[in-house]
Order: structure tokens, then sequence, then C-alpha cells
């Protein structure tokens, strides 16, 4: 994850499934914001409306997708609905936010 937030890699994205006002709060540094409990679809959304939706383009099947919420309950969620959607590759920090912030990780 460490590695993640300080080097920027096109293949592999660092999802927050927090909601927006917990992200604002503080978020893992390079980290997308897809909050998962108001849009539950986003990964099933066609690209164009996802794009319309979040403002970036909606990942692709083949990068890896690393999940992260407050405590690992979310991610466990959204990392399972990437998997139903056809993404292959596709982690979950299990610690989540609550991990990063203890152990002293940078903020954004």
């Amino acid at each position: 994850i460490k590695e993640l937030s300080t080097k920027p890699d096109p293949e592999r994205i660092l999802i927050d499934v927090r909601e927006p006002t917990e992200f604002t709060s503080g978020h893992i540094p390079r980290a997308l914001n897809l909050p998962i409990t108001s849009s539950p679809d986003f990964l099933f959304l066609p690209p164009a409306e996802f794009a319309d939706r979040f403002g970036m383009p909606k990942p692709q099947e083949t990068q890896e997708l690393v999940f992260y919420c407050k405590a690992g309950v979310r991610s466990k969620a959204a990392a399972e609905m990437a998997r139903r959607a056809g993404y292959g590759r596709v982690g979950e920090y299990k610690g989540s936010w609550v991990d990063w912030v203890g152990k002293g990780g940078e903020r954004a």
C-alpha cells in the first residue's frame, strides 16, 4: 500500500470506498474515491456513465484494483463486487484506514 501511495502505477489502482465526507477528511495519497455505500453499482456502470458520475475513466478489467475503507468491511464487499463485475486482479487492504493511520501513514 505504501508503494501505491508514493509511486503511481497505471496498472494498479488504490480505491477508497468510504463516503466522500470520510475521504475528504483524510485518505491515503493517490487513492481514488469510489464510495460503495452510495454507489454500490460503480463497477457495473457503462464507461460513459461511470465517467459522468465520477469524473474519471472507468478502471479497465486488466488493471489491479486494491480497495480500502475505514476498517475493512466495505473494502471486502467492494473486492467481491469487483470480482463479480469481471475484474481478475483484486486486492484488499484489510487493516484499511485505521491501520494506515495507526502505523503513521501519510495522509492526503
